[in-house]
């Protein structure tokens, strides 16, 4: 009795969540933009209200959260994804490499000179799309690897396949609620922090829901920063070095590990950095080794070249939901008449190298904190002038944002639901209106926060 007493209004809003999921797993066409918005803003307040309001004096709260954020995963478990085909090529990629025949040397589209048999091959196709069948996979090979389990538990039924990846993606999410609290633990935060990932609807929606592959990527992320913030960096460096053979993400904080790896007794000639240059050679050579073991198997001049050229189509041919990129095109436009994408989409990465070397440079990083910070400007700098930001790539910022002050990628996990508007039943067409209030609304956000300090709060739930 105490406990309904207790969690009387959570629990309401609990069974109202579970309709809302209900409605959106399984009631949802993608081009109906209105009800999607209107169904993911109900449940954003809802956990907005669970995180920040509804916080009983009780330790069992965050048994109550974690349970309500597995039951909301498991109502979507045999949910054909509604906003996102991609899937259908995880599953082709898969069934492809459990036959034995790499996915980075064939295209779907070129299927009948492969000379197997995919089991509904037609189906995966024509789920897939024919721009995705028209090019090689850029799935990295450990992301291959939970393809192929799915093919090999439930190679011939597309529904069974999608249970099988979507239970990896729970399990991985859990993870990352079990280590994200240890880590807020370590920094001495709120843990109610890791739930602004664990509840958001977002996440639930975007990678448990959709079948996207970021949340395995940051399980393993998340578990390399504890061990490495507990002193045990070589296996932190394996750990990453698998990250970056889900999603090849995490490269892009390589660099911001220099200056964690500092010691007092360094020798004259590399104070200057104040670096412990055998450790930091080490931790860089685990990772690389870690990234070339996993890529062995399928290393060839021709993997190289489908792999490297797939990668850039990215940076140099996709379009969507970006921001500043979309301004420079405007600019493009107005001073050479035409679309500046293969020249923008060369300087662009370039302009991000460089600011995240500035980051690793003259930024501290020294503490957990200072770190994760750093790399949660590198990551949102790095979608700011990006030519492609999907929805779900945002759950990187998301959830380093956790274990910093920063809230603004929590806004964003909202914000970036409006680029679905795009979606219409006439056909893809981005209301660029909507983007550009998105990036207004994070990039005030994020302003406003670094230039109005905020001390971050003791711990408590």
């Amino acid at each position: 009795m105490n406990f309904i007493k207790l969690y009387k209004i959570p629990l309401l809003f609990a069974i109202l969540s579970v309709a809302f999921y209900i409605s959106f797993g399984y009631d949802l066409e993608r081009s109906d933009f209105t009800k999607l918005i209107s169904l993911y803003g109900a449940l954003f307040i809802i956990t907005y209200l669970f995180i920040e309001k509804f916080i009983p004096k009780s330790r069992d709260y965050f048994w109550f959260l974690a349970s309500l954020g597995i039951v909301f995963r498991l109502i979507l478990i045999p949910a054909i994804p509604n906003l996102s085909q991609d899937f259908y090529r995880f599953l082709w990629d898969g069934r492809l490499l459990i036959q034995g025949v790499s996915p980075y040397l064939f295209t779907p589209s070129s299927s009948p000179a492969l000379g197997v048999t995919i089991e509904q091959s037609q189906q995966l196709i024509d789920g897939m799309g024919a721009l995705n069948a028209s090019h090689f996979s850029n799935y990295p090979p450990i992301n291959q690897l939970f393809f192929a389990v799915a093919a090999l538990f439930a190679g011939k039924s597309i529904m069974g396949s999608v249970i099988v990846l979507r239970v990896l993606i729970i399990l991985a999410d859990v993870g990352i609620l079990y280590f994200g609290k240890k880590l807020l633990e370590k920094l001495n935060l709120p843990i109610k922090n890791i739930f602004w990932y664990f509840l958001n609807p977002f996440i639930i929606i975007e990678l448990t829901g959709n079948l996207h592959f970021e949340g395995v990527m940051l399980f393993f992320f998340v578990w390399a920063l504890y061990l490495l913030f507990k002193g045990k960096w070589f296996w932190a460096a394996v750990l990453i070095g698998i990250s970056v053979s889900v999603k090849l993400l995490p490269l892009l904080f390589l660099p911001l590990f220099l200056k964690y790896f500092t010691n007092e007794k360094t020798q004259k000639v590399l104070e200057i950095f104040g670096v412990s240059i055998k450790k930091l050679v080490g931790f860089y050579s685990v990772i690389g080794f870690t990234v070339v073991l996993t890529f062995l198997p399928f290393l060839s001049s021709e993997f190289i070249q489908n792999f490297s050229s797939t990668i850039g189509l990215w940076f140099q041919n996709f379009e969507f939901n970006a921001s500043m990129y979309y301004i420079i095109r405007w600019i493009g436009f107005q001073v050479v008449g035409w679309n500046i994408i293969e020249t923008t989409g060369k300087i662009l990465p370039v302009l991000v190298l460089l600011f995240v070397l500035a980051i690793a440079f003259f930024r501290k990083n020294k503490t957990p904190q200072e770190l994760m910070t750093g790399m949660l400007f590198a990551i949102s700098f790095y979608f700011l002038l990006s030519t492609t930001v999907h929805p779900w790539y945002v759950a990187t910022p998301l959830l380093l944002s956790v274990f910093t002050k920063y809230k603004f990628p929590i806004v964003w996990s909202f914000m970036v639901m409006l680029s679905y508007s795009a979606y219409g039943e006439n056909g893809f067409d981005e209301k660029l209106w909507l983007v550009a209030m998105e990036y207004i609304v994070v990039i005030g956000v994020a302003i406003w926060e670094i230039i109005v300090p905020t001390n971050l709060k003791p711990a408590r739930f």
